[in-house]
């Protein structure tokens, strides 16, 4: 039995997320069905991070256990013949047993892209939100590092069952400017340990309250100590969102 991990990208704009669910499309399911197809042998698959509806994914990674005999270059080349175009293979390695997509990880990053023109660029309808009128981009620079650091981050996520704690540590949190297509775009950047679910939407969502003066530094930090969720913003729209890198002890995984 060989444990093989496999780094990935998706357009998430007709998926109903990375996991298998009854109904609709599912970056699991698209990668199981070519499995199937490629080694006549049904395998579950593991995926690093959980994206919701509409989230796209630069570096995604999956490790399944299978018993297949191909060598990596033709697990790469099979599956991209036999997934739909919107999810490829970058790129496949051997890892140890112990190896495990979501639990080995150690450090998630995440790209926020908003459309800042005057005028939405159709071409980037699925990547970016389109922000209407002037944001405030000084302050909101400035308030996104304060919610640096090991939080209880309750104000930023849905009330589940299923999250047993939401203290995370966020070792990054920054605003950056860029250019796409000749056309000016923001990216609200955040990397940590681990995310809870719709996290970074609602601190994206937050963030723009600040741009548009609704919200101080100062208030931002008070949403955070509060870990009232009514306090902080809306939750942003998925389609902005990518999953950017997902990193390992070099000693489990190394994609150089």
């Amino acid at each position: 039995m060989r444990n093989i991990a496999l780094l990935l990208a998706y357009d998430g704009t007709d998926f109903v997320g990375s996991q298998w669910q009854n109904q609709g499309r599912s970056i699991q399911g698209a990668l199981e069905a070519a499995w199937e197809e490629l080694n006549q042998e049904r395998r579950r698959f593991t995926l690093a991070g959980r994206t919701d509806a509409g989230v796209h994914a630069h570096s995604q990674v999956a490790n399944v256990r299978g018993s297949t005999r191909h060598p990596l270059t033709t697990v790469v080349r099979g599956m991209n013949a036999l997934l739909p175009a919107d999810v490829r293979v970058l790129a496949a390695r051997e890892v140890d047993s112990e190896f495990h997509a979501r639990h080995s990880a150690i450090l998630r990053e995440y790209r926020y892209l908003l459309d800042v023109g005057t005028v939405a660029l159709p071409t980037l309808r699925h990547l970016a939100l389109h922000v209407e009128g002037r944001l405030d981009v000084a302050a909101m620079a400035e308030a996104l590092p304060l919610l640096e650091g090991t939080h209880d981050f309750a104000a930023f996520t849905v009330q589940s069952p299923h999250q047993k704690s939401t203290v995370r540590t966020l070792y990054r949190a920054r605003l950056a400017e860029l250019e796409l297509l000749g056309h000016r775009l923001l990216a609200v950047e955040l990397a940590a340990n681990a995310f809870l679910q719709h996290m970074v939407r609602v601190i994206v969502g937050t963030i723009l309250q600040v741009g548009r003066g609704r919200m101080s530094a100062a208030e931002l930090r008070q949403v955070l100590e509060r870990r009232d969720r009514r306090a902080a913003g809306r939750t942003a729209p998925a389609h902005g969102l990518t999953l950017t890198a997902v990193h390992y002890p070099a000693s489990l995984l190394c994609w150089e």
